[in-house]
């Protein structure tokens, strides 16, 4: 299993979505710092964006935050049209280890060669949200990897921009004098708004460093929006992020939840491992996949069931008997 490899063939369009992700996640972590009116604007925007599973409660793992168990978190970013379901262009599983204070985020390349639970059918994994939305991604995933999903919190990539415009930009220091789209980003300090922070994050080729830059320029993104966030200046503004948050986010955690993950998980934040699929090209019937082999499923399996500090027997044998 390689923590970088080159990834699958993806609409360049879409490549610097799954920052949002984070982004929301990084914000609820830290949103008990804004105080009572802002903690009372985030309860309401919750229950908007609050969904649960549709599966019966004996058919997943009960979980205790207080108690800061291990838990799994399945992240989309949903490519969503009017009158269309959509379906993610971005995939990635995070299992969150309290205890050694640390996060292992898989990146799950959209076109994965896959199993779709249910349907009889082999196809990419991210079509299971066409055929089933959350809950027939979540069934596929976990038979993909052998490891069970807890949570998932779901965003419409358009939320990006918005996100970004919703603070009034940021600012971040650039090191690499490059032109995407029709925005030029020489060296130096830049202040970028929506737009141009999504064209910063996106590419990949023209780096020297490949993934590995576009990495690090989404980490610096994603600090300065959270500079950004906190900003007393920017709390006159808290209920534009939260509008955004609430009209392109939908998820199964309870603001109580969440409350329980920035008291008892917030130092996990500080160490996540970045880690990529190693796979192989697959074309059938002139249609592009990404075939993961056997060896590397386990190998991910395994790492990840150990993280969650679940039995990698216990856990075959359930999946078997499924």
């Amino acid at each position: 299993m390689e923590k970088e490899n080159k990834p699958p063939k993806m609409n360049k369009r879409k490549k610097g979505f799954r920052i949002t992700l984070i982004i929301i996640l990084l914000l609820f972590a830290g949103a008990a710092s804004y105080g009572y009116s802002v903690y009372q604007s985030i309860a309401t925007t919750l229950k908007n964006t609050h969904e649960p599973l549709n599966r019966p409660k004996n058919d997943h793992r009960q979980i205790d935050l207080a108690k800061r168990d291990p838990f799994s978190v399945l992240l989309l970013g949903v490519d969503q049209r009017d009158g269309d379901r959509g379906r993610p262009d971005s995939l990635m599983l995070l299992t969150v280890n309290p205890d050694d204070e640390s996060i292992k985020m898989v990146s799950i390349p959209r076109d994965t060669y896959a199993t779709i639970i249910g349907k009889g059918i082999e196809d990419k994994i991210n079509h299971a949200y066409t055929y089933g939305g959350v809950d027939l991604s979540i069934k596929t995933i976990e038979h993909f990897l052998n490891v069970p999903i807890d949570y998932y919190i779901a965003v419409n990539t358009n939320g990006f921009q918005e996100l970004v415009d919703s603070v009034g930009g940021v600012t971040v220091q650039n090191t690499l004098d490059f032109s995407y789209g029709k925005f030029h980003f020489p060296v130096g300090q830049l202040h970028l708004n929506g737009a141009e922070a999504l064209k910063f994050t996106q590419m990949r080729h023209l780096d020297p460093k490949g993934d590995f830059g576009r990495q690090e320029r989404q980490q610096k993104v994603i600090q300065a929006f959270i500079k950004e966030a906190a900003n007393v200046k920017t709390l006159a503004n808290y209920r534009s992020i939260l509008d955004v948050i609430g009209n392109n986010m939908k998820t199964n955690l309870t603001f109580n939840e969440m409350k329980k993950l920035q008291e008892n998980y917030a130092k996990t934040r500080n160490n996540l491992e970045r880690i990529q699929i190693s796979g192989n090209d697959l074309k059938k019937d002139g249609v592009y996949y990404f075939e993961v082999p056997d060896e590397e499923r386990e190998k991910l399996s395994q790492m990840l069931n150990k993280h969650l500090k679940i039995e990698q027997s216990t856990k075959t044998a359930k999946a078997e008997s499924n």
